[in-house]
């Protein structure tokens, strides 16, 4: 097909990728074809190429690329907040507000993700490990602060309290036809829930 609106590679690039996500949560990893995802981003097929090896590549690269940016947006949303029970809400809130804002988005990185065996298999999710180490800092620094119960294991807090989050997520994404439940009201149970069995 011929390209539309032309642009610079960064912005082809970007276009791909924006449509990819589209693809992927409307078709299914496994059902897209590159061919749809050309269509969708203005591009040629053979262009794709320039950019991916391949589609699974693509799917990869969505998901470094955008925890990339959930990681700095944690960041700025936990500035400034002290208390660790307070990040902790903030944390959950920050969690769901993504799944909602960016539904296409959450279904790619909720299901399609792990439909990819080189991702379950292979690849290394340094900017999960991330977002999960954010976690581990709050509750390490309620530890010091006498907040937080000394005898909690860090690492299978963060990972519990992870589980819940995505676990919601997946079941808000998935309810295809059904009323949704209220996020910011998913968030604050979880986080009072976990508060609850952590506080010293």
């Amino acid at each position: 097909m011929p390209e539309r609106g032309g642009g610079s590679r960064g912005e082809k690039r970007v276009r791909i990728i924006d449509a990819a996500i589209r693809v992927f949560a409307d078709r299914g990893f496994h059902q897209a074809r590159v061919t749809d995802i050309a269509s969708q981003a203005g591009v040629a097929d053979g262009t794709i190429y320039l950019y991916f090896r391949n589609k699974e590549d693509l799917l990869l690269t969505i998901f470094e690329e955008k925890m990339q940016a959930i990681n700095a947006g944690l960041a700025g949303e936990l500035e400034g907040i002290e208390d660790p029970f307070d990040r902790i809400r903030a944390f959950a809130r920050y969690h769901f507000s993504l799944v909602q804002k960016e539904r296409a988005l959450a279904e790619v990185l909720q299901v399609e993700l792990r439909l990819s065996n080189k991702f379950l298999k292979e690849y290394r999710p340094k900017p999960l490990w991330q977002y999960l180490g954010a976690f581990a800092g709050i509750l390490r620094e309620g530890q010091e602060a006498g907040k937080v119960r000394a005898d909690i294991d860090i690492f299978t807090a963060k990972w519990a309290f992870f589980g819940a989050l995505d676990e919601l997520a997946m079941q808000w994404v998935l309810a295809r036809g059904k009323p949704r439940f209220n996020l910011d009201a998913a968030a604050d149970t979880v986080a009072d829930i976990f508060i609850k069995g952590i506080a010293n």
